[in-house]
C-alpha cells in the first residue's frame, strides 16, 4: 500500500451515512443572547448555545453583518480545549459566521496546550468511540444551527479552520449536505500511515503515540480507527470546491500530507496554495478564503 493514498474501509460509506444520521435526528435546541459589549471583527456578535449529541451544552459565538439573508461559513477551532475568537480569522466581511468550544467551555475560552488536557487518545481504538466521531456530529448540528439564524442565506453555507479546523471542515464537505464549500488551511490528519513511518516527536500528535505505544497491537488498532477518519479518505468524498492551504515548513501538518489530501479530493474545483510558512496563521488566508468562499457560494 501507497501510505500516500487513501485505503478507505469497506464500510466507510456505512458508518459516516449512520453517523450523520444522528446528528440530523439530535433535537435542534438552541438559544442566542444578544451582547452589547462583545467586539467582532466583522460585524455584530451574539454568543449562542445548543445542545450537543450527548444532550449536554455547548457555548459559541454567531457575526453577522447589518444586512442579510448573507452567505455563511462555520468556523472550526484548531486542536486544544480553547475557543476561536471572533477575530479576522473567524469572521468576514459581508458573510456570516459560527463557531463553538467542543468540549462545553465559554464561547472565548482561552488555554494554554498541555499533553495533559489533550484529548488525541480519546476512544481510540474503536471507530465508534473515538473521541472525533463525537466532535464531527457537534459540527453538524452546528451547521444546522448556523442554518437556522435569519440572517443566513441556508443555500450558502461553507465550512473553515485550520489544522484541526481545517480536516474536519473537510469531512464536513463530504458528508454534510448544507456545506457548499470548503477552505482549509493546513488540514490535520491526513495520510496518517505515512505519517507513523516518520518520527513523531511534537505533541499534540505524540499524544497517538504515546497510546500506541502503551497498547498492545496500538499500531494497528489505531490505524484501523483513523482508516475512517483519516483526511485523506475522507477527501474521496468531498466534491464541493475547496480550497486548501500547506507550509512548506510547517512541522505539524507536512506539506506531504497536505498535498496527499490534495490530490483525494473528489471535488472538480480545487486548488492547493503552498506557502513558505509553518504551522501557522498566515495573513493572505483572510483575503483569499474570503474570496474562495464568495465564488464558491454564488
Amino acid at each position: 500500500m501507497n501510505p500516500l493514498e487513501p485505503y478507505v474501509p469497506d464500510d466507510f460509506d456505512a458508518f459516516w451515512t449512520e453517523a450523520v444520521a444522528e446528528a440530523e435526528r439530535a433535537p435542534l435546541d438552541y438559544r442566542r443572547h444578544p451582547q452589547s459589549d462583545v467586539a467582532g471583527a466583522s460585524g455584530t456578535v451574539d454568543l449562542l448555545t445548543f445542545r450537543s449529541i450527548t444532550g449536554d451544552t455547548l457555548h459559541g459565538w454567531f457575526a453577522y453583518p447589518d444586512d442579510g439573508p448573507s452567505p455563511a461559513f462555520l468556523w472550526v477551532p484548531p486542536y486544544s480545549r480553547w475557543s476561536m475568537m471572533p477575530n479576522e480569522y473567524g469572521t468576514r466581511p459581508g458573510m456570516c459566521s459560527l463557531s463553538f468550544n467542543f468540549f462545553g467551555e465559554s464561547a472565548f475560552h482561552q488555554e494554554t496546550y498541555t499533553p495533559a488536557r489533550g484529548y488525541f487518545a480519546d476512544g481510540l481504538f474503536e471507530p465508534e468511540t473515538w473521541v472525533f466521531r463525537r466532535m464531527f456530529q457537534d459540527a453538524v448540528i452546528a451547521t444546522r444551527v448556523l442554518e437556522a439564524q435569519i440572517e443566513v442565506d441556508e443555500n450558502r453555507i461553507a465550512s473553515s479552520g485550520m489544522s484541526q479546523g481545517a480536516g474536519i471542515s473537510i469531512w464536513l464537505g463530504a458528508w454534510c449536505k448544507r456545506i457548499k464549500a470548503v477552505a482549509g488551511d493546513m488540514p490535520f490528519l491526513g495520510a496518517m500511515p505515512w505519517v507513523f513511518d516518520q518520527p513523531i516527536r511534537r505533541y499534540p500528535l505524540k499524544e497517538l503515540a504515546d497510546a500506541i505505544e502503551q497498547t498492545p497491537l496500538g499500531r494497528e488498532r489505531a490505524l484501523m480507527t483513523l482508516s475512517y477518519f483519516d483526511t485523506m479518505n475522507q477527501a474521496t468524498r468531498c466534491a464541493v470546491p475547496t480550497l486548501l492551504t500547506a507550509g512548506l515548513k510547517d512541522p505539524a501538518v507536512r506539506p506531504e500530507q497536505v498535498r496527499a489530501i490534495f490530490q483525494a479530493l473528489a471535488a472538480e474545483k480545487k486548488e492547493l496554495v503552498e506557502l513558505d510558512w509553518g504551522h501557522d496563521w498566515h495573513p493572505t488566508m483572510i483575503e483569499r478564503n474570503h474570496n474562495w468562499m464568495l465564488r464558491a457560494l454564488k
